[in-house]
């Protein structure tokens, strides 16, 4: 798979609950915690994997939107 494929991944979270973390995981042979961004209820996040990110980490009530389909962290 070309780097650039992997960049071109989107995916959107939508907060349910004030104080959702995203959590971005570095690419490379030590993963690493990279990036933090704390969303409040009904705010929405849109990110993509890129040369750096590699996961995500989702801690929270919150919507994950890919073109995968649509999970939500808590049944």
């Amino acid at each position: 798979m070309e780097a650039n494929q992997n960049q071109a991944d989107y995916f959107i979270i939508k907060a349910k609950e004030n104080g959702v973390q995203v959590i971005g995981l570095t690419r490379g042979q030590d993963t690493k915690f990279h990036h933090t961004e704390k969303l409040d209820k009904g705010e929405v996040m849109i990110a993509q994997f890129t040369a750096h990110t590699s996961a995500v980490k989702i801690r929270g009530k919150a919507v994950v939107m890919t073109k995968h389909g649509v999970m939500d962290t808590e049944e």
